[in-house]
């Protein structure tokens, strides 16, 4: 049977499916697996998902199967969607009647009616995703397959069921969607699919930003994102959704000198990054690192072209295009900036003399971050000149070592001084001022500077000497 593969996975498909089975039976209705799942099983893919169908009431089926299941079952109803939840250990299934749809122009939330299985195939996304298992018992295990769905699988296609102007045009998300399914997938989108996406792409407008970013996640959380983003360029959806990174494109020349293009260049460092990292965030920071080069771009005669600040530029953005694309205005929107704004340092370390000095305010800097700092840094190194590369790969190595070497025998990431604000204001008479803050910042800059060890005794005399220069005297 076409279930085998399922049937054989370590977790509870051998139990589940036999059981809703049995349920859809005893209750009289036509019960099918289908969607992802079924995909996820020809492509022997992991997914504890599970989407029902049913020719009937999806919500009944669910509370019957939940019920049969004992008191380890968790019940979810949602009546406005006429879907139901089932969670048990770590097994999700999702109920739904079987439905037909329909949409009006300016809006993706379509007009549902009660139909056939027929009619709930005619409404997915794509070819590969209504894809049909049989549950009942006369023909368990039978697949249900009108749109060839199985030959795009194997073929690696991305094509949508019925007309792809009328898929897109009634649901603009299924073209993040393709996109996002073609990268995950390593899949290609059919011709025909691809035009309709173009021609469509301006329907992205009416959905919602929650839903964009939730599909470029998963791009950007891929094995290899640069596909979706070169895909989101091609079909011309980049400037609708992200018009700052598609800033980047392009190369311009003049006295015969021109820059890099910068969108292929961060494709590339993202790339890098994901063969290195799964932080969601350390990539977006491989995406942002450079999104400040269009507006700091200028050609100097003698030097060139340079994008002075770009990095501090950058972080300056950031807070916007997160607020914009709903991304996280919190702790992770943070440390995008801190890795924008510090992506240039271990870089111009690699290119001079790796002085302690450097290294511990590095260290001070980034804190605990710094693994992930050099990870981008490494990443953002893509000239194709090989010995180039290799030079500043070795460099880098001469880096980390000095940064493991300079944190063992001074522990400086993270370092708070050794005296705090409140002993100064204590052992020289002073209330919360100008001279507080500047004895605190001549300790910090004199222990990063190697002047003093990150220790007390040292801190304290070297105290006393600066306040002294300042005509301070300790009134203890």
């Amino acid at each position: 049977m076409l279930l085998d593969i399922a049937l054989q996975k370590k977790h509870l498909s051998h139990f589940i499916f036999p059981k809703i089975s049995e349920t859809a039976d005893e209750m009289n209705l036509p019960c099918y697996v289908i969607g992802g799942y079924v995909r996820d099983i020809f492509l022997e893919r992991d997914s504890k998902d599970i989407d029902i169908v049913t020719v009937g009431s999806g919500i009944e089926l669910a509370t019957t199967f939940a019920e049969k299941l004992g008191k380890s079952a968790r019940l979810s109803v949602f009546k406005n969607f006429g879907t139901a939840q089932v969670k048990y250990k770590d097994i999700e299934v999702e109920f739904v009647g079987a439905r037909r749809e329909s949409y009006t122009h300016d809006s993706r939330k379509p007009i549902v009616e009660d139909g056939t299985l027929c009619d709930d195939q005619n409404r997915r996304d794509f070819t590969i995703n209504a894809l049909a298992i049989c549950l009942n018992k006369e023909h368990f295990g039978e697949l249900i397959d009108p749109f060839n769905g199985m030959e795009d699988l194997k073929a690696g296609i991305i094509r949508t069921p019925l007309d792809p102007d009328i898929t897109f045009s009634d649901d603009p998300l299924r073209m993040m969607r393709a996109i996002r399914f073609a990268t995950q997938l390593e899949f290609s989108i059919e011709k025909e699919t691809f035009a309709a996406i173009e021609r469509n792409r301006k329907r992205i407008e009416i959905i919602s930003k929650e839903r964009i970013i939730d599909e470029l996640n998963k791009i950007v959380t891929s094995s290899k994102p640069s596909t979706g983003f070169i895909l989101l360029d091609k079909s011309k959806l980049l400037p609708l959704i992200f018009p700052e990174l598609n800033a980047l494109k392009g190369i311009e020349t003049i006295d015969g000198r021109g820059h890099k293009d910068n969108f292929y260049h961060t494709l590339t460092v993202l790339d890098n990054v994901a063969k290195k990292s799964n932080n969601l965030w350390l990539r977006w920071a491989a995406i942002l690192h450079d999104i400040a080069k269009p507006v700091t771009k200028r050609y100097d005669k003698k030097s060139g072209w340079t994008f002075h600040n770009h990095n501090f530029i950058g972080y300056k953005m950031i807070p916007g295009i997160f607020r914009r694309m709903k991304l996280p205005l919190n702790d992770k929107m943070k440390f995008v900036q801190k890795m924008v704004d510090l992506h240039m340092r271990p870089i111009v370390l690699a290119e001079e003399e790796v002085t302690d000095s450097a290294v511990r305010r590095l260290l001070f800097d980034a804190g605990n971050d710094i693994e992930e700092l050099m990870t981008l840094c490494e990443a953002d190194i893509t000239s194709k000149n090989q010995e180039k590369v290799k030079k500043f790969l070795d460099n880098f190595t001469l880096v980390r070592g000095k940064l493991k070497e300079i944190e063992e025998k001074d522990r400086i990431r993270n370092m708070q001084p050794p005296i705090s604000g409140e002993e100064i204001m204590d052992i020289f008479g002073l209330t919360p001022c100008r001279e507080v803050g500047d004895i605190k910042s001549a300790i910090k800059d004199a222990i990063l500077d190697g002047i003093i060890p990150n220790e007390r005794d040292a801190a304290f005399r070297f105290m006393l000497d600066f306040a002294a220069s300042k005509g301070l005297k300790p009134t203890k």
